[in-house]
């Protein structure tokens, strides 16, 4: 047995484990007559303790840059003549023998050891393929006024906060893939380049830096070389074509939805415009929309298959977001004329009903002051349920009444309840309900319809709290009239508080227990004496106008109480 665990300790000594490879840095810096600061930014680099070799191209500066780069220990390549940034980079970064390459430039004051590492940790960590960077300066006219704009525009997935920054690194195989520009467009082609082909890339925040502000003859130069490196790389990658050919194509899409949108609206809904100039209007978008549509998705396919995908969805999505919507609001028209369509003897019906959108401006309690409600299907009532009604908590709240109220239909009792699971919008009469309202199963209500066709029913309104209960009785209007608010208190407390029509120089009962006990007169908005007391109690019942409406008509002293307050104590 000791001598099997030894041969399989043996075994797995012998196995390689195999070592994480070790990557190579190196540091460009394109230099253009900075020999007051060369020197330094060499120096700073050098201590980086994962930097292995520090390169600048002195891109024939007519000052000391050579020398202050040697003499800080950094490794020399000359240009004869200046030939741009992005020429000096491809330069060092061909020569340079490494896994990872970042770039410096040469004028920077207060470069730190700090600020180097935050650049490149994050590649040699495998966070990401390049690092950019974002810091804090005085100058950004250019990335300002020209880049951004543009940027925006033709790559609006892009949306770095200093997208020509000068600093990055990369991996050197990352950058095999990516067209150097020999000039300042350089900053911006690596980080469109590196976007369209799906490269990640992540901003880092370096802080505070210094350097040299271009005078405004080279900011002119720097905005010429951006701008034609972005619209070159827009060319490059179909974003002139996304903007100008598919753009113009889904402007005109959206042209013929809307105008498909406008007819199937007009048909419904305008009276004052004839049937025949709506459906010519619809069949005019039709035939705009189809075509443009398909012309559309004719040059994206197109365009799709000859540019690289990388991050070309983001823009695609966001450029053809308009047309999208466009088709997601009509095929809801579409559909809700669908579901409002009946077929019988040959006959195809479409009436579509839409909610009701109800804005309280008033100051009664309620607890939505916006809500939006119905339409509601009428259907009968199950078995076992012909003294319930059963209706949507808002049909309810559009006629006063709550759950376990009674409405009295033609002299018969009907408790009121919530509608089952799965009944939403469904109000479910007994057939002798459904035939005293007029009422089919099928009949579609809208909201603003359901007071007419409960007009005039009388209901009993159950409220309170734990010691008082509140019995209230009222009668459906058809209409929204003037009402009072009035608040009850039993021995100072307040129990309930409600309001409906009271109409002028009328009498209404209030009872206790089921006593009447008190009769009250509405003249001109107010009221006689409503405080008294009954079996040691107190009661106070305070009304006032507070310019608001309500269909609840109260019940007169003719028809019986209006109020009935049951104290359980």
């Amino acid at each position: 047995m000791y001598w099997f665990v030894v041969i399989i300790a043996f075994l797995l000594a012998g196995i390689k484990t195999k070592k994480p490879k070790y990557k190579k840095v190196s540091v460009i810096i394109p230099a253009y007559n900075e020999e007051e600061t060369v020197g330094k930014v060499v120096e700073v680099i050098k201590k980086v303790s994962f930097v292995d070799e520090v390169i600048v191209v002195n891109d024939g500066s007519s000052d000391d840059t050579e020398a202050e780069a040697i003499k800080a220990g950094a490794i020399v390549i000359n240009h004869e003549t200046n030939k741009g940034k992005g020429e000096a980079l491809h330069t060092g970064y061909k020569e340079a023998e490494c896994d990872i390459i970042a770039f410096i430039d040469a004028d920077i004051y207060n470069l730190t050891s700090k600020k180097v590492e935050a650049m490149i940790k994050p590649i040699l960590e495998g966070k990401t393929d390049i690092t950019k960077t974002k810091f804090a300066r005085e100058s950004g006219r250019v990335t300002e006024l020209t880049a951004k704009p543009l940027l925006n525009f033709f790559f609006p997935e892009i949306s770095f906060e200093q997208p020509l920054s000068g600093q990055f690194a990369a991996r050197k195989e990352i950058l095999k893939k990516i067209n150097f520009e020999n000039d300042y467009g350089v900053d911006v082609g690596i980080v469109i380049d590196a976007d369209v082909l799906g490269i990640s890339i992540m901003e880092v925040d370096i802080g505070a830096i210094q350097h040299d502000m271009s005078p405004l003859a080279d900011l002119n130069i720097m905005a010429n070389e951006v701008v034609r490196t972005i619209i070159n790389r827009a060319n490059k990658y179909g974003r002139v074509t996304m903007i100008d050919d598919i753009g113009y194509y889904i402007r005109m899409s959206i042209v013929g939805l809307s105008l498909v949108i406008l007819g199937l609206f007009t048909i419904f809904f305008v009276k004052f415009i004839p049937l025949a100039i709506a459906v010519f209007i619809t069949i005019i978008g039709i035939v705009l929309s189809v075509y443009y549509i398909v012309k559309v998705i004719v040059q994206s396919i197109l365009m799709f298959k000859k540019i690289p995908k990388g991050n070309l969805v983001k823009s695609f999505i966001k450029i053809h977001f308009p047309m999208i919507i466009s088709v997601v609001i009509l095929l809801l028209m579409i559909s809700t004329f669908i579901g409002a369509a009946h077929f019988e003897n040959g006959v195809i019906s479409i009436e579509p009903n839409s909610r009701n959108l109800i804005i309280y401006a008033d100051d009664s309690p309620r607890e939505n002051v916006i809500s939006a409600r119905g339409p509601y299907t009428i259907d009968t009532a199950i078995e076992n349920e012909t003294n319930k009604i059963r209706m949507p908590t808002d049909a309810m709240m559009t006629l006063g009444i709550d759950v376990n109220d009674t409405m009295i239909i033609n002299g018969v009792s009907y408790k009121v309840e919530s509608s089952r699971p799965g009944d939403s919008d469904i109000i479910r009469l007994p057939l002798e309900v459904e035939k005293e309202l007029q009422l089919e199963n099928g009949a579609i209500i809208q909201n603003s319809r359901l007071k007419e066709v409960f007009e005039g029913v009388k209901v009993i309104h159950h409220y309170g709290d734990d010691n008082t209960s509140i019995i209230e009785k009222f009668s459906i209007s058809s209409k929204d009239i003037n009402a009072s608010n009035f608040e009850i208190f039993v021995d100072n407390e307040s129990v309930a508080y409600s309001y409906g029509i009271f109409d002028e120089n009328s009498n209404y009962i209030i009872s206790i227990n089921n006593k009447q006990v008190k009769t009250i007169t509405c003249n001109n908005g107010t009221f006689s004496d409503c405080n008294f007391t009954y079996n040691g109690h107190q009661i106070s019942i305070i009304f006032e106008d507070r310019n608001n409406t309500s269909i609840k008509q109260i019940i007169k002293a003719n028809q019986g109480n209006f109020l009935n307050i049951i104290i359980k104590k």
